[in-house]
């Protein structure tokens, strides 16, 4: 699931759970079908029969794809909606994702469970929500399971192409590299690039993209 680009509420994203069923109510896939292009290059990290974690996976364009290539895919997304078009998706594909919804803020992460976790715009997150989340990701890694994550970063604030347009919400190195400090970061790329994913991530961007691994 991609990062808001409708702008906050004042008191920031109050009912993520409405304001996700409503996005995903429209018409067709609003992130598009084909998996996120960070993810595309990277998953080669992963090998057939490794079991994956796709995070606040929206309707489902990443997981599917993962289990396409023979991974074991587990998916969540807060939105019903979401959860549902992504399970006619899979259907549709032929393909098997083990889909919930779940609410990230209250969400249990298991414990060194899974060879890997595709994190890819959850930009939805405030920075306490975001500290939550990460160590979450690295909780629910198997020793030498590998993070796959993309984000904006604050020059996106000026393009206002897909994402927040909060600063707190942006990523920078800097910040992924204090947050995931316990991890071995084998790739910290910043960087700049046309999208085209669906109508919500389209045009020039401001990326950045980390593969990190935990530590044996």
């Amino acid at each position: 699931m991609g990062a808001m680009s409708d702008p906050p509420q004042p008191s920031g994203f109050s009912d993520p759970t409405g304001t996700w069923n409503r996005r995903f109510s429209e018409p067709g896939y609003l992130f598009g079908t084909e998996p996120n292009g960070w993810l595309h290059e990277h998953a080669d990290l992963w090998h057939a029969g490794q079991r994956v974690l796709c995070v606040a996976d929206g309707e489902g364009r990443n997981s599917v794809w993962l289990a396409q290539r023979g991974l074991i895919v587990d998916a969540f997304d807060i939105a019903e909606v979401g959860v549902r078009k992504a399970r006619d998706f899979a259907r549709i594909t032929g393909v098997k994702v083990n889909f919930a919804v779940a609410d990230i803020a209250t969400l249990a992460w298991p414990e060194s469970l899974y060879d890997g976790v595709a994190a890819i715009f959850i930009q939805f997150a405030d920075p306490q929500l975001r500290l939550r989340i990460f160590e979450g990701m690295m909780r629910c890694l198997k020793p030498g399971g590998t993070l796959v994550l993309q984000g904006y970063t604050p020059k996106q604030l000026d393009y206002r192409t897909g994402g927040p347009p909060i600063a707190s919400h942006m990523y920078t190195p800097e910040l992924l590299r204090e947050a995931f400090q316990a991890m071995d970061i084998l790739e910290l790329r910043e960087y700049e690039a046309d999208l085209a994913e669906g109508s919500a991530h389209k045009g020039h961007s401001a990326l950045i993209g980390m593969v990190a691994r935990k530590r044996a």
